[in-house]
């Protein structure tokens, strides 16, 4: 009986200090309000001219601030949140725009910059990535949700 005492206590031990690391980490989130997001477009159509090409982009309607499409590859396609993951709480217009280069993005209220390959902030105040949606191209319809 003593064994069997000994050996729960070890495993509950072992248990209790493995449950922090299983803790998920909040260092990449981002405040930004909560929207239901799931609609399809067909990336190719006059509609969306902006992504008939590898590195285009269009601004769509939708989430918290609006949806920036991305086509990163023939196939491959990323949505993100508009709303700056900064500053999006100070100012209205605290919102990314593609910038000249069509590949990084720009919050003209805190100046923080984005690569539009996956996100990632690599100028300005701003440590967040970008909040991004689900993408699934099917050849014909591009299908964004969370």
């Amino acid at each position: 009986m003593k064994r069997f005492v000994i050996t729960l206590f070890l495993f509950g031990g072992l248990f209790l200090m493995l449950l922090p690391g299983c803790k998920k980490q909040d260092d990449d989130r981002v405040d930004i309000p909560y929207v239901y997001v799931s609609f399809s477009i067909n990336p190719n159509s006059t509609q969306y001219q902006g992504l008939n090409a590898v590195s285009g982009h269009e601004y769509l309607t939708g989430g918290y601030r609006g949806i920036l499409a991305y086509r990163a590859g023939i196939e491959e396609f990323n949505a993100f949140e508009r709303a700056c993951p900064y500053d999006h709480y100070v100012s209205a217009d605290a919102y990314v725009d593609v910038e000249e280069s069509g590949i990084t993005a720009r919050c003209p209220v805190c100046g923080s910059r984005f690569l539009l390959l996956d996100g990632t902030p690599f100028e300005g105040p701003s440590p967040y990535s970008l909040l991004s949606y689900a993408t699934v191209y099917d050849g014909v319809y591009l299908y964004v949700s969370n």
